[in-house]
Formats: C-alpha cells, structure tokens, sequence
C-alpha cells in the first residue's frame, strides 16, 4: 500500500520546497523505493499555462501534454519517474471537477460544501497521482503543498491531507514542515520565533509535523535546534538544517546526513537497504571540476525572473558537465536588441533563442538569429527561437520581404509562421483551434514524434526519430516550405501525421551550428544524460571559443 509524504511551507514562499521534496524523493529511490511526487496548486487557475512566466516561472509539460508547475521539472530531474498529469492539479481543477458532478446531480441533492466535498476531491486526485490501490502504486508518494500555512486559499488542502492521513491510519503517512530561520545581521543571531509561530498555526489545523526542515543561510546552532524542538513539539534529530548550497544538487546529501530519510522510513515503517548516494556525490564533483568555460547569451523577453527558463538554465548546466565546462549564462532582454546593440553578441560563445509569446522582443529575437547566422555564432533556437530564425531566413535570404508570423502581424505578406487548424494531441485525438480559440488548452502540447532527414545535424544528434515534448499554436507555414528549401534552409525534421516542421538548420557547409527546434528539449534533460541536442550545442560553443 502506497504510503504518504505532504510537504508544507511556512513564513514566506520561495524557500525551496520542490527541491527539498525533489531531494527527499531521490535519497528514498536511492534506498529501493518507487516514488512519485504530486503538488497541490492553490491557485483558481485551471493549470499555469495563461500566466505570466514572469509572474509565475516557466510552465512545464509532461509527455502526456500537462501544463504544470515547474517544480514538476525539478522532481523529473532528481528521480526516475515521469510525471503525468495526475501529479499536478490545483484549486481552479478541483471546483470544476465538484461543479461538474454537482451539474450532472452527483451529490444526490445534498447540499455542496467545502467539507467534505471539496476535500475528499483533493484526497480523490492525490490518491489518483499516486495510483493508491492500482498495479502503478508506489511505495512512497510525496506530496508537496504549494503556499504558505496560514493562506486563505490553503486551507482545503491542508485539511485534505489531515483528513487523508487520518484516514491511512497510523504508519502510513508523514508530515515535513519546510520553514524559515532569518539571520538579523545586527543582532548576530538566527531567529526561531517566525518557525514556532508557522508550526503554531500548523498544530491549530490539526497537523503535528514529524520533521522540520529549515531554511537559513548557515546551519543552525544545536542550541537554537533544541529550541525550536521544544516549542514546535518535533524531536531534536528531526529539526534538519538546510542551508544555502552553490549547487541544488548537493541538498540530497546534505538531507540525507541529517538522517531525514532514516526518519521518515522509521515513521513509515519502511524496512529498506541504506541509501547510496554515489551518483550523486559524483555529479556534484564534476560541477565543481570543469576543465574550462563557455558563456551563453540566452536571447529571451521573460528575463525578469530567472526562473521563468528554468529548464533551459539546467538543461545548459547538464550540457556543462558532459562537455566538462561550466556553462555562464547571460539572460539578455530582447528589447535591447537592436541593430545598433546586437554586436554586443559578439563576444559570447552561442546564443540561444527560447520560447515566448505575444510581439513584444520579438524583432530582437530576429535581429538576434541575423547576427548567429552571418556571423557563425552556434545557435539554438526553441520553438519561438526557431520561428524567429525562420523568418529571418525568409526576410534576408529568400528574398520574403516583411515576411513575418501572422502572431504579431496578422497582415503579413509572407506568413512564414501561421496557425494550424487541425492537430493530433500527445493522447491521439484530434484537437482544432481558429484566431478565436482559447489561450488556455489550444496548443500543441506533450510528446509526439518525427521523422528525421538522414544527411543531416539533427539526424547526427538524434537518429531517425525525435520524440520531444511541444507547447505552442503558431507552425512554420507549409506553403513556404520549398521556397525557404531552395533559399538554402534545411528542414530536418517533420511531423508524422501532419508533416509539420520540427526541426530548421543550416548546413554545415554554410554554418558550423545552427539549428532551431520547435518543440522543448529542454523538458527532457537531467543531470545524469544532459540533452543530446544541448549537449550537441554546448560542445559546439567550446569548439567556437577554441577557434577564437
């Protein structure tokens, strides 16, 4: 029987709690278990993929076409499990599933409420993400609660999860509260009231965390470890240090030597072999030890909030460490791009494009591509970095003046990038939109696969078939696809149903690296194997400093 873990978060947000649930979830796997990890999303939004990344980060996409949390990026990085869309839902996905069934008359007339019907929705759609009770049951489902206790808009959850876990009975589940320890530089001392007034506020929910784990820039002081044990009612060895680390692949090992896994498993009774944590002492070394560097432009319009590329930024890392650099990554805002300023990316060892939406930045992106291309920079562009690498083409080498996505100019001449208005989505059926669709849930979205062209940089990278994950509208126009061929663009991968462009470059004989994706490598990269596509740029930004 699958047991629990709910992860919660107190005094303030940001404080780590998808790496430290992450981190939690590889030291168990490590040990023998199969493990899964869900977040609750308090939010009224149906998924994130219509909020800002500024606002929010970067979406994620599972292969299955979820839209979800970027923690879901950190949990398929730590551990072997895929996540689905099972393992995301949030508060806008709970009220539409309970309206719907009070619509179809579910409730047999009962009167609807938060309790119990919004919770046991919630304590439904966790069960459901661990597959509590099918032949995909886990041994361990980690199950991380987004906010701050104390928010309004937490509340259901957390009193799902206390319901649930009275409902496992004992043994069966395990409370981790992730808190926050400030240091008053003038006072020269860590501060523990804020951790016992947010473990108050979890007791007075009814929840009694069996470990804490908190957040501070140093490891706490044994005597300020047995204060905080006195006065949040948690034994000493589970009051768990988790301070600042130059890398979020050593927080694992430094949960681990606290004996936070030996605690939990001792709670769950899980009777499990020690856990071996080589791989990962191993990767932390090699990130520590490059035999050299190479400096990335990332070209983007979110560059605000490091996170919103999140996956691009570790997938570059990943890329690092097989290449045995240290990849330094410079967020640039395509609004500073101009003809005048682009230059300045002459002195960076590639550019990368990534994905975006809306018009603004995007004629920096083009300028951006110009610059890579005439002046054979490596470059990666994904998916609006390979539609702007497009246009560009069409406008100053296939003689397409104007040529533009109809995204930002509707009246374009040559509508190099258009919408489609038929697809088949990651679960097979067929999905259709028009320019008056919905933003949310009319794109391409999750896994699917295309043919690779033999001869060509992709199919060195790739092989014959690129299975990648997708989350866009607007695709390279088929009915522009032979001049750009003719003006000299390869087009080295298409769609197997529809034929669609996925992967553009230029020949090798024009340029040493150039290629941009449609889809999101990114999604897909880890620590252990990076990306062959990122690994494949990387190392041709080594090679393009060499040559310097």
């Amino acid at each position: 029987m699958t047991k629990f873990v709910f992860v919660t978060g107190g005094v303030v947000s940001s404080l780590g709690k998808g790496i430290a649930s992450a981190s939690l979830a590889a030291i168990l796997e490590s040990r023998g278990l199969s493990v899964t990890l869900i977040k609750l999303d308090p939010y009224l939004n149906v998924d994130p993929g219509t909020m800002s990344p500024i606002q929010h980060g970067e979406v994620f996409v599972t292969d299955d076409g979820a839209e979800t949390d970027l923690d879901l990026g950190h949990y398929e990085r730590f551990i072997n499990t895929r996540m689905k869309k099972a393992n995301n839902f949030t508060t806008g996905q709970i009220y539409k599933s309970v309206l719907e069934k009070e619509r179809r008359g579910d409730y047999l007339g009962k009167t609807v409420q938060v309790i119990p019907h919004v919770t046991n929705e919630i304590q439904d759609f966790v069960k459901r993400g661990a597959g509590y009770g099918t032949p995909e049951a886990v041994d361990v489902a980690i199950v991380e609660i987004g906010g701050t206790v104390g928010d309004i808009e937490s509340l259901p959850f957390l009193e799902a999860v206390r319901q649930l876990s009275l409902r496992l009975g004992p043994n069966n589940s395990a409370f981790v509260h992730l808190t926050y320890l400030p240091w008053i530089a003038t006072a020269g001392e860590l501060k523990t009231k804020p951790t016992q007034h947010t473990v108050q506020k979890l007791r007075e929910i009814g929840i009694q965390p069996d470990a804490l784990l908190c957040r501070a820039d140093r490891y706490i002081p044994d005597d300020e470890r047995d204060k905080i044990s006195l006065f949040t009612n948690v034994q000493g060895w589970g009051v768990i240090s988790m301070p600042d680390v130059d890398t979020i692949y050593k927080v694992p090992r430094v949960l681990h030597e606290q004996g936070l896994d030996g605690l939990i498993c001792d709670k769950l009774r899980l009777n499990t072999p020690p856990a071996n944590l080589k791989r990962w002492d191993d990767l932390v070394y090699e990130t520590a030890n490059p035999k050299g560097e190479v400096t990335i432009a990332m070209v983007g319009k979110y560059v605000e909030l490091s996170d919103s590329y999140k996956s691009v930024n570790e997938a570059l890392r990943h890329a690092g460490m097989r290449n045995h650099v240290r990849v330094k990554i410079e967020h640039i805002d395509s609004e500073t791009i101009t003809p005048e300023t682009v230059a300045s990316l002459a002195h960076f060892d590639g550019v990368l494009v990534p994905g975006g939406f809306g018009k603004r930045g995007v004629e920096g992106k083009i300028e951006t591509a110009q610059f890579a291309r005439t002046h054979k920079v490596p470059y990666l562009g994904i998916c609006l970095g390979m539609q702007v690498a497009t246009i560009e083409y069409a406008r100053h080498v296939a003689g397409m003046k104007d040529a533009n996505s109809t995204e930002f100019e509707p009246e374009t001449p040559f509508p190099v990038i258009a919408l489609i208005n038929e697809w088949k989505d990651a679960d097979g059926s067929i999905q259709k939109r028009d320019e008056n669709s919905d933003l949310g849930g009319t794109m391409r979205l999750g896994a699917q696969s295309s043919d690779v062209a033999k001869g060509t940089l992709a199919h060195q990278i790739y092989g014959d078939v690129v299975t990648e994950r997708h989350r866009h509208r607007y695709e390279a126009n088929v009915n522009y696809l032979d001049d750009l061929r003719k003006a000299g663009l390869v087009i080295s991968a298409l769609t197997q149903r529809e034929h669609l462009t996925e992967i553009v470059e230029l020949p090798q004989s024009v340029h040493p690296w150039f290629v941009g994706v449609q889809f999101h490598p990114e999604f897909k990269s880890t620590p252990w194997d990076g990306h062959p596509l990122f690994n494949a740029f990387v190392k041709a930004a080594v090679a393009h400093k060499a040559a310097a």
